[in-house]
């Protein structure tokens, strides 16, 4: 990390605004290349930017430095706030990187270099990738909690209390044969923190479910027999075009997924074929496919028509389902208590159906309550950290003991970055944009 980098963090030109960043050894001297001065720190100046090379004057910009470890990236950094035509941007970047060591960044490297330098751990890194991403207030919330350091300060206080667990159970193997009462003692006094510990990591697990759901959305199957409406319901529920809608039956042949917002949760709506026996082996892959998601969904919609209230079979042991009868401009049919009756043609039962949609999506994800993991590597290290803490309460010698709890204590400091997590670090700071 020798050479200063530059990107453009702000919009893809043409803007009102853009903002080049630079951080490194070189940020400063390049500033003052092309403003001819060094502008007072943490202040904002107006700035006249001039080519060093050609004496062509570039912008005139606002331009603040950080000087370092005190910055984002915990090294000496720069922005320039410019104009945000493509011809300013290009000649400004064009002029700093035909700087000594100055070279444009990599994808998420200015974050890289904040979580080297000690300014962000690896969780709240994951937190700021998914606050940039986040489309709900919901999936924000979440996101400022992970980015602000709460599940790395929830995973240290973890790793704090395996490591006194720890210190005792290792006492227990300093006590001679003449002390077997005390190592005893100690022995039951661990076995019943680690039980405790493990309950509560159990519990905190058994949340890790919703977490997700408020950061990935939630999954709603729109399913039933062929023309029954299932494409109609998707676009009157998105209020936009998104699945074609013939009378012809099996229009819908593979599975089609729409974004919605419920009540502030992000879900996907998914409209899959019409369930019947085919001999046409495309519609028989829609069809298998359509079961599949039914099975893994968070709610499955069964739609089935007024004019022939058929329902298809669903598995006993499969997701929460809503009955809906559509249709009933068509044919007034008596609806039993648990099915809904609608019409995508009138509006009919619609703004009702919407109505439970969002109590549902509320009282799925919770969105008050804090869910910190929601990625699948949080819950495979909570999950590691736990079920070594159950191996550590049940196992009989103390140096057995010991070791689980070396595995607890490692898996802990896995979320934040405290121990060797390089083989993950290119995969999460390649999801980041050039600029972050």
């Amino acid at each position: 990390m020798n050479d200063t980098i530059a990107a453009l963090a702000s919009g893809r030109p043409p803007a009102a605004l853009a903002v080049i960043r630079l951080s490194g050894s070189q940020a400063f001297p390049t500033v003052q290349a092309l403003v001819g001065r060094l502008p007072p720190p943490r202040r904002m100046s107006l700035c006249r930017l001039v080519d060093p090379a050609s004496g062509v004057l570039l912008d005139t910009a606002l331009v603040v430095i950080f000087p370092g470890p005190n910055s984002a990236s915990g090294e000496d950094l720069a922005e320039l706030h410019l104009h945000g035509g493509t011809a300013v941007i290009a000649g400004v970047l064009s002029a700093v990187t035909a700087r000594p060591c100055v070279r444009l960044a990599e994808a998420g490297e200015y974050t890289r270099r904040a979580f080297h330098n000690g300014r962000m751990d690896l969780a709240q890194v994951e937190g700021l990738s998914d606050l940039i991403a986040a489309e709900t207030a919901s999936q924000r919330n979440q996101a400022l909690a992970l980015a602000g350091g709460a599940l790395g300060r929830l995973a240290d206080a973890w790793r704090e209390r395996c490591m006194n667990v720890l210190a005792d159970a290792e006492a227990g193997l300093d006590f001679g044969d003449d002390e077997d009462d005390v190592a005893e003692r100690l022995t039951q006094a661990t076995g019943h923190q680690l039980i405790a510990m493990a309950r509560e990591l159990e519990a905190l697990l058994a949340d890790a479910t919703r977490a997700a759901r408020i950061r990935d959305g939630l999954t709603i199957v729109i399913t039933g027999a062929p023309n029954v409406g299932k494409s109609s319901l998707i676009n009157a529920l998105s209020m936009r075009d998104a699945a074609i809608v013939t009378a012809q039956a099996g229009t819908t042949r593979d599975v089609i997924e729409v974004p919605i917002i419920l009540g502030g949760a992000a879900a996907v709506l998914i409209d899959t074929a019409g369930l019947r026996d085919t001999d046409d082996q495309v519609e028989a892959i829609g069809i298998s496919r359509a079961r599949a998601r039914a099975v893994t969904a968070d709610l499955v919609l069964i739609v089935a028509s007024a004019e022939d209230p058929r329902w298809p079979e669903m598995p006993a042991n499969g997701s929460p389902h809503l009955r809906l009868l559509n249709k009933q401009d068509l044919a007034e049919t008596l609806c039993p208590a648990e099915v809904l009756a609608i019409s995508t043609k009138t509006g009919l039962g619609l703004p009702v159906l919407r109505d439970w949609l969002e109590n549902w999506a509320q009282t799925v994800t919770r969105p008050g309550e804090p869910a910190l993991l929601a990625h699948a590597r949080h819950q495979a290290a909570f999950s590691e950290a736990c079920a070594a803490l159950q191996e550590a309460a049940a196992a009989a010698e103390p140096v057995l003991r010991a070791e689980a709890l070396r595995v607890a204590t490692h898996a802990f400091g896995r979320i934040a970055g405290r121990v060797a997590v390089d083989d993950v670090l290119d995969r999460i700071f390649s999801q980041f944009c050039i600029g972050k």
